[in-house]
């Protein structure tokens, strides 16, 4: 069994209230045994889409832990985030 890296992801309440129904409502039917199994497939799906598009569908290097900025978005960067939705 590969080890697990943990990774805290920070949504906003309206986000993770949405969350929480989604792996209510359909988690089970799509096999996930947690929320967690539901964000990481999700992530996952996500990630593999972004590969296909900007790295002709390779993974890429990996990146150590601690090699990302940490913690929650600021209000402009959230502000920005939500104009784009």
């Amino acid at each position: 069994m590969k080890k697990i890296a943990a990774f805290t992801p920070y949504f906003t309440e309206d986000e993770a209230g949405q969350v929480r129904a989604a792996f209510l409502a359909a988690g089970y039917l799509e096999g996930d045994a947690s929320v967690s199994d539901f964000i990481v497939r999700a992530t996952m799906r996500e990630v593999k889409r972004l590969q296909r598009r900007h790295n002709a569908g390779r993974a890429w290097a990996p990146v150590r832990a601690g090699g990302l900025r940490r913690g929650q978005r600021t209000k402009d960067e959230l502000k920005h985030r939500n104009e784009g939705t």
